[in-house]
């Protein structure tokens, strides 16, 4: 049994070539640039005209970003505005 259906892989089809043309663009307006998003900009208007596509995968992403520090207490920035004495 298929996974996606047709209609799903005609919009990721016109995904593509709006990416490759240059018209695509993401929810923020700024041009796709990358493969991956285009596939999932058309999965995701597949999904909005009620196509056959699996459901997301519901996984925790890793945080890709800073450590926190084990300690509760935070470093003062000495940036920013002082008060006048």
């Amino acid at each position: 049994m298929a996974k996606y259906g047709k209609s799903a892989q005609k919009r990721v089809k016109s995904a593509m070539h709006r990416k490759k043309k240059g018209t695509l663009k993401s929810s923020s307006g700024r041009k796709v640039t990358s493969r991956k998003q285009a596939i999932a900009i058309g999965l995701s208007e597949a999904r909005a005209k009620g196509g056959k596509v699996p459901r997301k995968s519901s996984r925790k992403k890793s945080s890709g970003g800073r450590k926190k520090s084990s300690s509760g207490a935070r470093k003062k920035s000495s940036g920013g505005r002082r008060k006048k004495s």
